[in-house]
């Protein structure tokens, strides 16, 4: 039996929802990991420069994760704009966080 419409819009709304929480989960993940390395360098007596290459790289990580953020509200935005047309309303389900970035996302679109 084919997905209808509704249950489609759950099931995507859902997945959304994981997936937002998932990239900031990494983002303070990673915040983490920079606090311990510089922790660790000051706390061990080590040169300043030690490991400065692996922040670097860290650093930079955060940053595509933070731009896949980005992406990720674009593509809210869009799935709102779909669920208008198909479903004849907007509004994300009860208890979506991102409700106010999709839309921003959406109007930069």
């Amino acid at each position: 039996m084919p997905m209808t419409k509704p249950v489609a819009q759950m099931r995507i709304a859902a997945d959304l929802k994981n997936a937002e929480y998932a990239l900031d989960e990494a983002l303070l993940r990673q915040t983490e990991l920079f606090a311990t390395m510089i922790m660790a360098r000051r706390e061990t007596g080590s040169a300043p420069a030690l490991g400065q290459g692996a922040l670097m790289r860290l650093v930079k990580s955060q940053q595509t994760m933070l731009s896949a953020g980005g992406e990720l509200a674009r593509v809210h935005g869009n799935m709102q704009r779909i669920q208008q047309e198909e479903l004849g309303y907007e509004d994300c389900p009860p208890g979506e966080e991102m409700a106010v970035l999709g839309v921003a996302a959406q109007k930069a679109a």
